[in-house]
């Protein structure tokens, strides 16, 4: 009886914390997001530009009042529809129950786990759908009548952001033409994308079966000392998701894995033989590596010297993301203008969504407004993550890199580095591949603690 009251005593709790942090945070996702038309703005890799070539009248604050309507709507558009299709991963509550707790929500403590979703998400829409892949039904979900956006709520937050560009008119309406277009029959490619699409936010179910959920999270979690209920820091969930990704069992996911660096050095010949790992010895067969890469960029505080840096990151198409954000609030960062990071923010709460049904709702899991923060206010703890889809890009990704850090380095140091060889050639020990009885080597428990103390080296 006693357990039984305290397992309502903790429910109750949750169910408090929901409420709390949708009041906290939902005014939050409702507030207009500013962009500037003067400058360009970047989402992973892709560019887009506000500007308008003919001349424009100027408020008192610069900002263009009058703008040539095919610009705005074309390229308003597809900037909304590119981030729109980005998977947005939130808090939740009301799924089944955390293994050996009560918890039915993560409100509170799971955002880092969520960024860290949102950033592995988008490198399997690498994978399965490529960069230029877009969600067909991104500009039509104001149309939602799900549980968890009403039609009301994301038409205000779709509207807000329209305005914010177009100095507060009216959102243009779709033409004849483009509804129609959106109508037609899906050909062969756009079903299987719209498979892979729903099959890759089903690996990030809220439920034990899902190979990248939250009970599964966790249970990695608890090999390096983490439970359910506690804050996860970006390094820590670069580990659990690289072992999430080494025992997931879907056929679809034996041709990824992850690579976390180690102390700011990523080594090639250990990257080399995870793209190898239980494949054949076949370059064809060799798998896509998605290569997470934890750092600080300062001490207390950012170090605006990272800025230019982060932004070049921010610019590559095979950039996956970085899970960064405040102190103890995590975002998922996905792009820039001037000196803003865009941002998808976890910390909404929405009710569960069963994944496992047919034709699951979508809609929850696409974030209609994006939000922007000054570059001046990240906390200096985040992980950066990269795509490789064959060796051959790992070498192109690993020049272009080192290029970008030689020349936006200040100090004598770069802020990571590739060099060639493996770990165990520098007297690191090297991470197994598999282990049979325990998650976790006990090397990598001693360095998951100390990343989960947020302690890193600094050059």
């Amino acid at each position: 009886m006693e357990a039984t009251g305290t397992d309502e005593v903790e429910k109750l709790k949750s169910k408090f914390m929901s409420a709390w942090h949708n009041m906290k945070y939902s005014w939050v996702l409702k507030t207009k997001t500013y962009f500037s038309r003067n400058s360009a703005v970047i989402l992973l890799g892709k560019c887009y530009h506000f500007k308008s070539d003919e001349p424009s009248e100027l408020s008192p604050d610069g900002s263009c009042l009058d703008i040539v309507d095919t610009v705005i709507s074309g390229n308003v558009e597809e900037f909304r529809k590119d981030f729109i299709s980005r998977i947005w991963l939130t808090y939740r509550e009301d799924f089944p129950q955390i293994k050996d707790s009560a918890l039915t929500t993560d409100c509170g403590w799971g955002c880092t786990l969520r960024t860290g979703q949102m950033l592995l998400a988008q490198g399997l829409v690498l994978h399965f759908l490529g960069r230029a892949w877009t969600w067909p039904g991104a500009l039509n979900i104001e149309n939602s009548d799900s549980e968890s956006w009403t039609s009301h709520t994301v038409k205000k937050l779709t509207a807000s952001f329209d305005a914010s560009l177009t100095g507060g008119r009216e959102p243009k309406v779709l033409s004849k033409d483009h509804k129609e277009a959106l109508k037609r029959d899906c050909d062969d490619s756009e079903m299987r994308d719209e498979v892979y699409h729903r099959k890759i936010i089903s690996w990030f179910g809220d439920s034990p079966p899902a190979s990248f959920g939250l009970h599964q999270l966790i249970e990695y979690g608890k090999k390096s000392g983490k439970t359910a209920g506690d804050w996860y820091g970006p390094a820590v969930v670069a580990h659990i998701l690289r072992k999430a990704v080494e025992e997931a069992r879907d056929p679809e996911l034996q041709g990824i894995t992850i690579y976390v660096a180690q102390d700011c050095t990523v080594y090639s010949s250990d990257v080399v033989d995870r793209q190898c790992s239980s494949m054949g010895s076949e370059k064809a067969d060799m798998k896509a590596v998605i290569i997470l890469v934890p750092v600080r960029l300062g001490g207390e505080r950012t170090n605006m010297d990272y800025l230019e840096f982060v932004k070049g990151i921010l610019s590559l198409e095979y950039c996956v993301g970085v899970v960064g954000g405040k102190p103890k609030q995590s975002y998922y960062f996905a792009g820039f203008q001037d000196d803003s990071l865009i941002y998808m923010d976890p910390h909404y709460c929405q009710s569960f969504v069963d994944v496992s049904i047919k034709d699951f709702p979508l809609e929850s899991f696409h974030c209609p407004s994006p939000k922007k923060m000054s570059f001046k206010n990240m906390d200096p703890s985040c992980t950066i993550g990269f795509y490789c889809r064959n060796m051959k890009d790992f070498e192109r990704i690993s020049e272009e890199i080192t290029k970008m850090l030689k020349s936006s380095s200040k100090e004598k140091y770069p802020l990571f580095t590739f060099v060639k060889g493996h770990s165990r050639d520098y007297d690191f020990a090297s991470s197994p591949l598999h282990e049979e009885n325990d998650l976790f080597s006990e090397e990598e428990k001693k360095r998951l603690k100390r990343f989960s103390t947020e302690e890193f080296v600094l050059l």
